[in-house]
């Protein structure tokens, strides 16, 4: 469980971080960034599954890289959960965003979620 808090914090801080980094995406603040990680975690665990089953001959064709568009899908949905607290101006930039929130959970989130303390 606390491992799950840490990659929530973890992902609202890189959500803060796009935020700061590119004009279009918008967040309200450290509790609005902690909501929209929490939605996107709810949305990576029911709506992203699905949507990679009905995209596999794209993303067996494409090898792998229609998965970067499913990202900027859940993401981009995640922002339309939120309303005016989390708002991303076009797809493109959810795009763009998802892959930079994708380097960094592999970089940061995933080694802290398989350590074994």
């Amino acid at each position: 469980m606390i491992k799950f808090i840490v990659s929530l914090v973890l992902n609202a801080f890189v959500l803060l971080l796009i935020a700061y980094l590119f004009d279009g995406v918008n967040i309200s603040g450290y509790g609005a960034a902690f909501i929209a990680s929490f939605i996107l975690a709810i949305l990576n665990v029911t709506i992203r599954p699905i949507l990679i089953v009905l995209t596999l001959p794209a993303t067996i064709l494409t090898l792998g890289l229609f998965l970067l568009v499913i990202n900027g899908i859940t993401l981009y949905l995640a922002s339309w959960f939120m309303g005016d607290s989390f708002t991303i101006s076009s797809f493109g930039l959810a795009l763009l965003a998802s892959i930079i929130l994708t380097i960094f959970q592999t970089l940061l989130i995933n080694p802290i979620k398989s350590a074994n303390s």
